[in-house]
């Protein structure tokens, strides 16, 4: 057993997780098309109160960028798909746009990246053959500035790009851009080490195909799961399954390397009569049942251990924004700054958080042992069956869990008894860093782990 020492490190490892995310991360998309919005300052003040350290916005209006100067708060900025041409054509463009955008407000305001143009493959207005030169032009300005280590350069991809989505496994890019987007785009990503962008909506899957996908599974509640007929893994919710698709389609192109940010994410609290599945109840499920998923570690089934960055859209509902009525009702908070509904947005705020209905995060949820070496893995099962108080039993000589017998399956027991004992509370799969959660039941011979449904 390890010694008391460990327990006490151990012990403050846990409340320190508490309130540092190591797991994913949540940020917001603060958009401005509205005549009714408060100030910048107002809106840093928000941020801040509500544990906001991640924000993402669609231009570079210096008043933002100076709002949010010195808020330590990691900003991702955008370069509008209407300066596409000019900085894909004129180097000097790129650079000027770099020098009156970037340098002034660097480091203050720590932009941590540049979104060059938003969603160009459906851009009407056919920017798509300025999006890889663009992208090179405002990197080498970073150059000159020396900003290109501090600073990332993507661009946001939506879901419209890819040719298969469904099922996961299967996940492609429409054939007419890999050849002259997505290879170079991604040989610029993998040579700046930065990672692709991506606009993920489940609502609008589920608005089109409410008659095969069910509620439950679009809002991370408690499901059976789909399972992928190509991979046999299962699915407990929309989201995860989109996800994969793009790591599918990335992989598809030789670039399984490539790392993916979700850049936005969200669903509407209005809608117009048309627009299922828009209401106050679903959007805050979504919303917090994502959160939680996020906050509370694991990636996603094809990458189980991959560390999701995730966008919410959006700060605030939108007035001025076209299109339907749901497109001016994403809004986590309404103009006067009052929350829509409740979701915490940082583990502690998750403390006291309580999802709608009751709902999970997902119905397959377990804690597993994750590859740290066996002496911190044997502390942290020390830890877990002692002074942790999970139920180890099953994992003595003779019980129905000791075989096999390894150390990453009775220390998966070990976390996973104590994951589910505290009802998966917000850092209670982490031991110190020895362990994450998944999505797929865990195969350890023929022991079951429980996952508390």
């Amino acid at each position: 057993m390890a010694s008391s020492h460990f327990f006490l490190l151990l012990l403050s490892t846990f409340l320190t997780f508490l309130a540092l995310a190591t797991s994913g991360s949540i940020g917001v998309n603060y958009g401005r098309v509205g005549n009714n919005l408060p100030t910048p300052e107002k809106v840093v003040t928000l941020l801040k109160s509500q544990g906001i350290n991640r924000v993402k916005v669609y231009d570079t209006d210096p008043v933002v960028l100076a709002a949010l100067s010195n808020t330590n708060i990691k900003v991702t900025v955008d370069l509008p798909n209407q300066l596409l041409r000019p900085a894909a054509l004129i180097k000097t463009f790129a650079v000027n746009w770099v020098d009156r955008n970037i340098v002034p407000y660097h480091p203050r305001t720590q932009i941590e990246a540049i979104a060059v143009g938003n969603e160009v493959f459906a851009d009407p207005k056919n920017t798509t053959g300025y999006l890889i030169p663009a992208m090179r032009n405002i990197h080498q300005a970073l150059v000159k500035y020396n900003l290109h280590s501090n600073i990332k350069i993507s661009s946001p991809v939506a879901l419209s790009a890819l040719q298969n989505s469904y099922p996961s496994s299967s996940g492609s890019f429409r054939p007419e851009l890999i050849r002259p987007v997505f290879k170079p785009m991604f040989d610029f990503l993998r040579q700046t080490g930065s990672y692709l962008m991506v606009n993920a909506y489940p609502f609008f899957a589920y608005e089109s195909n409410s008659d095969v996908i069910s509620l439950d599974y679009a809002l991370f509640r408690p499901n059976a799961g789909m399972a992928d007929s190509g991979n046999g893994l299962r699915y407990f919710n929309l989201f995860d399954a989109q996800i994969d698709a793009v790591f599918a389609a990335v992989a598809a192109v030789g670039f399984e390397d490539i790392p993916v940010v979700v850049t936005e994410t969200g669903w509407p609290s209005r809608g117009g009569g048309n627009e299922i599945g828009a209401s106050v109840e679903n959007a805050a499920a979504y919303n917090g049942n994502l959160v939680r998923r996020v906050l509370t570690g694991g990636g996603t089934p094809l990458r189980p251990e991959v560390k999701l960055t995730v966008f919410l859209f959006a700060m605030f509902n939108e007035n001025n924004k076209d299109g339907p009525d749901s497109e001016r009702n994403y809004g986590l908070f309404y103009p006067n700054r009052e929350k829509v509904y409740d979701v915490p947005f940082n583990l502690e705020g998750l403390k006291d958080y309580r999802p709608v209905n009751g709902s999970g995060s997902g119905s397959g949820l377990w804690c597993v042992a994750s590859d740290v070496g066996k002496e911190r893995l044997q502390m942290a099962l020390d830890y877990a069956c002692g002074e942790g108080g999970a139920d180890c039993r099953s994992i003595q000589p003779g019980a129905t869990c000791y075989d096999p017998n390894t150390l990453e399956a009775h220390a998966s027991f070990a976390f996973n008894s104590y994951f589910q004992k505290t009802g998966r509370a917000a850092g209670s799969c982490y031991f110190g860093g020895a362990a994450h959660t998944v999505t797929q039941p865990p195969k350890f011979g023929k022991c079951e782990l429980p996952n508390g449904y």
